[in-house]
């Protein structure tokens, strides 16, 4: 996973140690975009989905972080398609 760098790897480390609720909640939305983001980054051809970011963080923190918080993918799904419509046209 060394395309997310190193400070995603040690946020998806404190986040696993925080215990369940609205901040950890936040923080594992803060991570997915940043790995979303900075999967679009390396592979341009390729759109990271959320179940491809999910499946990341959930084997990153060695099963601690599950992302099932039902605001998790609302968001994710807003932000994907704010970076859609703000593609450039070829």
């Amino acid at each position: 996973m060394r395309n997310y760098g190193r400070i995603v790897q040690d946020m998806i480390a404190y986040a696993s140690t925080l215990p369940a609720g609205q901040e950890r909640d936040s923080l594992e939305i803060y991570i997915a975009q940043c790995m979303r983001q900075r999967n679009l980054v390396w592979n341009r051809d390729q759109e990271a989905g959320i179940g491809r970011v999910k499946e990341d963080i959930i084997r990153m923190s060695n099963g601690k972080l599950l992302c099932d918080s039902p605001a998790f993918e609302q968001i994710l799904m807003q932000s994907g398609s704010q970076a859609a419509s703000k593609k450039k046209k070829k």
